[in-house]
């Protein structure tokens, strides 16, 4: 029993693995791409605009990646912050809620990439005849964890609990007082964050979102 526990944990980790990486590299990336739009070349010059998860892997983050995927249905993981300097804006605030933004418009988009790829192999090799081909099989797998994980991603980081890109969001449509008052909140945010986890509060909020999210993708392309 003990084996059979190890194995399928093995497994879940085997299939998040490509598309939780992809799904939280490209998000720091986006930051930093738009952070270069708008102005700020912090992040290029260091090297961070890349696809490379080397100068991205944080490892606590990656620690929690493999923890939750063998451990829990919630796959959770961060990566390096993308350094952005906000005196190289032209218009700070609004610069900063669009680079904010830009981390989880990407996982969004990389959930409806997933779930076109999904379609494709659906439709270029149907199940009927590949069902039994444990590739195949483990292919479409992962393709479904990419829709669920980078759903999962994008709401998670639209949360408005500081540092969380929500409340960057939210930040800029407060009055300048009330908004650096509630970005200072900062300090505490890991902290609130840990307690809406235990308290299984986040998982209320996330778990319908990221499931009617999912099933609306597939239902628009027909899967369902």
């Amino acid at each position: 029993m003990l084996n059979l526990d190890i194995a399928q944990a093995l497994s879940t980790l085997a299939v998040a693995a490509v598309p939780a990486l992809l799904g939280i590299i490209l998000h720091e990336v986006a930051h930093g791409w738009m952070a270069a739009r708008c102005g700020d070349p912090t992040a290029k010059l260091l090297g961070r605009l890349t696809l490379n998860p080397l100068p991205h892997i944080d490892k606590a983050g990656l620690l929690v990646f493999v923890l939750t995927s063998l451990t829990g249905s919630f796959v959770f993981g961060w990566a390096k912050p993308v350094p952005v300097d906000p005196r190289y804006f032209r218009k700070p605030a609004k610069h900063l809620m669009l680079v904010a933004l830009a981390g989880p418009l990407t996982n969004f988009l990389l959930a409806i990439a997933f779930g076109l790829l999904f379609l494709l192999v659906l439709t270029l090799f149907p199940p009927q005849l590949w069902q039994s081909n444990t590739t195949y099989i483990f292919f479409l797998q992962t393709l479904q964890a990419g829709i669920i994980i980078n759903f999962g991603l994008g709401w998670l980081n639209l949360i408005p609990v500081p540092p969380l890109d929500g409340s960057k969001i939210l930040a800029y449509f407060l009055p300048g007082k009330m908004a650096l008052a509630y970005l200072r909140a900062e300090r505490y945010g890991f902290l609130i964050l840990l307690l809406l986890l235990f308290t299984g509060v986040l998982g209320l909020v996330l778990g319908p979102l990221v499931s009617g999210s999912a099933s609306a993708l597939l239902a628009l392309l027909n899967i369902l």
